[in-house]
């Protein structure tokens, strides 16, 4: 069989299954659910893969709305990992597309399983929640804490976007949780027998602010107040925060965390109340690109009629984070994005929720399912070109770092 019979089959399959993952994509959509709560979601994607013949379990690497598919075929070869996001954001829901994103891979996966025994080599869905944060958030890197990626090759996604493009660099992000405990009192009468919980995060953040002047310019620090206290008249025995330490790389990152801890720790012994501090969920890592991975992507954007005017131009400079990072700090991995808007719509917006559910949208499960597929069907039929990914990826992880 050939290479192209191989696609044919490939891109067959795709067009008849699609009107399922359509649904199914509506469906996800119809039912946001944030990181640890998408119960709905992952069922929804599970059910498919035993549908496609898929083994698959629930409830790994320490996220119970997690799963791992696997098929391998008789004959030996690469094993491969297809990403699959399913998360929604908190209030607005699927305003980053995950109802589809977790679309594409199955369907790319379930694809490439009709030729993988004539191939050789295993395929993997790895459904990983909480991408964007929150309770028990950014599950890619506890797959990559637990080992699930250590006999892996080469990991593969694609996320929706405006345009057609390369994976995009992405930040390192610590989410971290800052607490203070002080001694309530009446501010008035007896506030000499108070500590004061909310002057000590005050102080965090007039600390942080103040260290600003003397930080890298990729480093980004934000944050909120999640607790102030409950009554103008009575001391602050408790206040909290939460804030995104960002960088550009993980090195600089883990010097920003310990500056800031710093600042936590002189504010406690400022005002004497006691502290908690570190992350809430995983942190996330930047992404080390590996270009020819991508190269081969954009490959076969020809194939399908894409043209240049609905393609990004140019290095892509993500100034959020990705957990996606995590899993390109170990294997090579892409997340180039498929258009789902003609006109430019912003992330995490109503717009890109709409257009998450749109005429358009629903289609690029067929075009990304056929990017991934395809090029999951180079790297298995091609051993120096894997090889040649691998080792670029580690010169970019030695640049990078």
């Amino acid at each position: 069989m050939t290479r192209e019979n191989k696609s044919a089959i490939i891109i067959d399959y795709i067009e008849k299954q699609l009107p399922v993952y359509k649904e199914l994509a509506l469906d996800i959509h119809n039912h946001p659910e944030v990181s640890n709560y998408e119960v709905y979601s992952s069922d929804v994607l599970i059910n498919q893969l035993k549908k496609e013949g898929f083994d698959v379990k629930k409830n790994v690497a320490g996220h119970h709305t997690g799963f791992d598919a696997r098929y391998k075929s008789y004959k030996p070869g690469p094993t491969l990992a297809f990403l699959a996001e399913y998360d929604a954001l908190p209030g607005i829901g699927h305003a980053c597309g995950h109802n589809l994103f977790g679309n594409y891979s199955v369907l790319a996966a379930s694809a490439l399983k009709q030729v993988i025994d004539e191939v050789g080599g295993e395929i993997r869905i790895y459904g990983t929640p909480g991408e964007e944060g929150g309770e028990n958030g950014s599950a890619k890197g506890s797959f990559v804490r637990e080992g699930f990626f250590d006999d892996v090759d080469a990991a593969l996604c694609v996320h929706p976007a405006h345009k057609y493009g390369k994976t995009a660099l992405g930040l390192a992000n610590d989410p971290v949780d800052i607490e203070f405990f002080g001694v309530a009192s009446h501010a008035a009468a007896a506030p000499e027998k108070g500590v004061n919980a909310l002057d000590a995060l005050i102080q965090v953040f007039n600390g942080i602010n103040g260290l600003r002047l003397h930080l890298p310019k990729d480093v980004n620090i934000h944050g909120i107040i999640t607790n102030g206290g409950v009554a103008a008249n009575v001391v602050p025995e408790y206040a909290s925060g939460r804030f995104y330490l960002r960088a550009a790389n993980r090195k600089t990152l883990d010097d920003v965390y310990q500056k800031v801890e710093n600042i936590v720790k002189g504010a406690s012994i400022a005002t004497g109340a006691d502290y908690k501090f570190g992350l809430f969920q995983n942190g996330v890592d930047d992404i080390i690109v590996t270009p020819i991975f991508d190269d081969i992507f954009v490959s076969h954007f020809e194939r399908i009629g894409i043209s240049e005017e609905e393609i990004y131009s140019g290095e892509r400079q993500n100034i959020g984070s990705s957990d996606v990072g995590n899993v390109s700090q170990v294997i090579p991995t892409i997340q180039p994005t498929v258009s789902i808007s003609d006109e430019y719509i912003a992330g995490h917006s109503e717009e890109f929720k709409a257009a998450a559910k749109s005429e358009k949208g629903l289609n690029s499960i067929g075009i990304a399912a056929q990017l991934l597929a395809e090029t999951a069907l180079d790297l298995l039929l091609d051993d120096k070109l894997l090889n040649e990914i691998k080792e670029e990826h580690k010169k970019q992880k030695i640049q990078g770092n």
